[in-house]
């Protein structure tokens, strides 16, 4: 019987060898085919990027020679023969010439570039697109990595295309909000060269570059070398030409709003103010500016520059600052303050420089709580004008009061004030002003302005002028303006609170939930009340399986809290239907794009079933969970789908893992890992690095020490949740693998 068994086992042998055999020469030849397939694609292309080339200069040919198409492609041809170049090169020739500027020095250069462009032109998406440039032309001038992104209805930047950068750091790109260094470039039309360690790609040099189709900036491009050495001009030209035809595969983008909601809140306002949009230019003047500006005609249209002759110098600095800049006194021009609005656009308003002239006189007493005064300090003689004794609360019958002797008519606090303004005129002969209180005949006091000039006479000091301004009214503005921002700060800090209350940051986990060891850390911003829109939640559904997310609402503040609460308590209340996550984060994305204020956010969503052992997910945006088993860590691929609140419809695909007794996952938000020097790929290899070096130890012990060893520099707030499968008791899963479609 061990013959007969030997020799049925030589013989089974012997067919599997000739299986083994069968399928290597099956695997061989299909290498071989798709080899071959690959090539024929390949010539494909080429011959696409050829004919649309020669196309091009046909079409050159056409508009020049005034010939039908054919004539055009026949003379082309012949020109080839007689020249001894080839169709191609003579096209990429007339393409160079047609476009009257240089294209490179070296004509073999030249070719090569306008050949990429229209490879480029030939492709079908944005993908595409930037593969072809940077193996086919960007390389050659060092750049490493290129990003294509579209711009949205809502000016947010979304990625269309690119080649050369990680899977997980073109996750983290997919989407960029508004008023990032990209948009200024988006916003101002004009490219930008430089470093910039907040763009992707490490720490070289960057080339942001608008991207146009029809004369619209459609979206940007983003070139990355690996060193922080300046480009030269050719590298710069040729980059830019490259990169032109990039605008015709992203579609075209919606025209962004006007100035209007701006202009609105600048007409009433009683001092002089204009807007500012792109290139410097008034975009709008109130009433008040166009009334000191008469003398420009049509301030509207016209460069800062040319309004603000001698003021320009001064402002235009402040314009690149992102927060609020008080300027003083410049160019002839008082209190100058320059507002930000994003977009590369500013308000500036200021208050008019006080004259000395009797038709100045005449327009201030045209206006309300502006009284004027002259004193002639040779004579003694004092003149106010009529409002100026309304503002006194005196008879127009006495005696003007010179202002050397006004400190009896002020507030006793305010009489030091009133000597350094005299100390100004007198004995430093330069023009000043003082905020004072006036206490009137009949008891009232009035909140007064001073702006005051010395009347020179060559060196002599022969008289005094200027104007009191009754600014009561803006006075108690300014004391409610006080109020309100002391209760937004008392706001933020309930906020804060409330947002501590609802995202504990060390929440009892006594009773493990659904037979699941838990941890959970917050961590947030390092600005005191600079409140952040993190949140995680742990739920046990009916059907006991349980329900573990983390999300982050864009930006800080009151705005930001408050949707946190919404999207964590809408999650709350939709898990308990029993949808996979796929689904639920569909759901999820409706109630964020209906919840007030238009906010976005990422999240993952996950869903651990006990009795099977199993976990499903959906990541949106998000950060990917990194699994620790058996003390080995890695990080787990899933359909990476578009955060919350970006598009509405958009399907949620989904990932499934079997987990083991032992596993532990990490979910957390981008605060947890993210270094403003470092890429996303990087960080997330240190936190695989850190959680192996931690180890699998109680889950507590674990979330305080990862909290210490891993830490994002970005200011941002941050949110953990540890998860263990125990080894006691728990059933072992499958192997894992993507889940077909989005959630049930």
């Amino acid at each position: 019987m061990s013959r007969d068994s030997s020799r049925e086992t030589r013989g089974a042998g012997g067919d599997g060898d000739g299986d083994h055999d069968g399928r290597g020469a099956v695997h061989h030849a299909l290498a071989a085919a798709v080899s071959a397939l690959t090539a024929e694609v390949a010539g494909l292309h080429e011959d696409r990027a050829r004919r649309r080339l020669l196309d091009l200069a046909t079409g050159v040919l056409v508009d020049q020679l005034r010939v039908t198409p054919a004539e055009a492609a026949d003379h082309l041809l012949e020109l080839a023969v007689s020249t001894g170049l080839s169709a191609g090169d003579l096209a990429a020739d007339i393409l160079n010439a047609a476009a009257k500027s240089l294209v490179a020095e070296v004509p073999a250069e030249a070719r090569r570039i306008r050949r990429a462009t229209a490879a480029v032109l030939a492709t079908d998406t944005a993908g595409e697109a930037a593969v072809t440039l940077l193996d086919g032309g960007l390389r050659r001038i060092g750049v490493r990595t290129l990003y294509l992104w579209r711009r949205t209805g809502t000016d947010c930047l979304a990625l269309a295309g690119q080649a050369g950068a990680g899977p997980q750091e073109a996750r983290h790109w997919q989407w960029v909000p508004p008023d990032t260094p990209l948009h200024r470039v988006l916003w101002e039309g004009a490219a930008w060269w430089g470093v910039d360690d907040w763009l992707p790609g490490g720490s070289g040099t960057r080339a942001v570059l608008p991207l146009r189709r029809h004369g619209h900036v459609v979206g940007v491009a983003l070139c990355v070398w690996d060193t922080a050495q300046e480009p030269d001009e050719r590298i710069r030209r040729t980059a830019e030409l490259l990169c032109e035809p990039c605008g015709a595969l992203l579609g075209d983008a919606e025209t962004p709003a006007g100035p209007a909601a701006e202009a609105a809140l600048l007409e009433p306002a009683s001092g002089p103010a204009v807007l500012l949009g792109a290139g410097a230019r008034v975009e709008y003047a109130n009433p008040a500016a166009r009334t000191v500006l008469g003398a420009v005609r049509s301030p509207v249209g016209r460069s800062a520059a040319e309004v603000f002759p001698y003021a320009w110098s001064s402002i235009a600095p402040a314009l690149d600052r992102i927060e609020p800049q008080r300027l003083g006194r410049v160019g002839g021009l008082d209190d100058v303050r320059v507002l930000p609005l994003g977009r590369g656009r500013a308000a500036v308003l200021w208050e008019a420089a006080a004259l000395r002239s009797e038709a100045l006189t005449r327009v201030l007493g045209r206006l309300e709580r502006v009284g004027s005064f002259e004193e002639d300090l040779l004579t003694g003689a004092v003149r106010w004008s009529r409002e100026t004794y309304t503002l006194f609360g005196l008879d127009p019958d006495a005696p003007p009061v010179p202002l050397t002797r006004l400190g009896g008519r002020l507030h006793p606090e305010d009489v030091p004030l009133l000597e350094v303004l005299l100390a100004a005129l007198v004995e430093g002969r330069r023009g000043d002003r003082a905020l004072v209180r006036v206490v009137r005949a009949d008891g009232g006091v009035r909140h007064v302005r001073i702006a005051a000039e010395p009347l020179l006479s060559g060196a002599a000091l022969t008289g005094l002028a200027g104007v009191y301004q009754d600014v009561s009214a803006q006075h108690r503005t300014e004391i409610a303006l006080s109020a309100a921002q002391e209760d937004a700060t008392a706001r933020a800090r309930f906020v804060l609170q409330l947002q501590r209350a609802i995202v504990p940051e060390a929440p009892s986990a006594a009773e493990p939930a659904g037979g699941l060891d838990l941890a959970v850390r917050y961590r947030p911003a390092s600005q005191d009340y600079l409140v952040g829109g993190d949140w995680y939640d742990v739920l046990v559904l009916p059907d006991g399986r349980v329900l573990v997310a983390v999300g982050d609402v864009a930006g800080h503040g009151i705005d930001a809290a408050t949707s946190m609460v919404v999207l964590r308590n809408a999650l709350r209340g939709l898990a308990v239907t029993g949808a996979a996550p796929g689904r639920l984060m569909g759901w999820l994305n409706e109630v964020t794009l209906g919840t007030r204020g238009g906010p976005t956010a990422t999240a993952v969503c996950a869903v651990y079933d006990p009795v099977a052992g199993s976990l499903r997910w959906a990541v949106a945006g998000h950060p990917p969970v990194l699994l620790l088993r058996e003390g080995r860590a890695r990080i787990l691929e899933a359909p990476q789908n578009l955060l919350l609140g970006a598009v509405p419809g958009p399907v949620y695909e989904e990932a499934e893992l079997g987990l083991l007794p032992g596993d532990t996952l990490l979910l957390y938000t981008d605060g947890f890992v993210e270094r403003r020097h470092m890429s996303m790929d990087r960080s997330l290899a240190a936190l695989r690095r850190a959680a192996q070096r931690v180890g699998a130890g109680p889950v507590e012990v674990m979330a305080d020490a990862l909290l210490t060893a891993v830490t994002g520099d970005t200011d941002d707030d941050t949110s953990l949740v540890v998860v263990r499968v125990p080894r006691t008791g728990a059933a072992p899963g499958a192997a894992a693998g993507p889940a077909p479609g989005a959630g049930r």
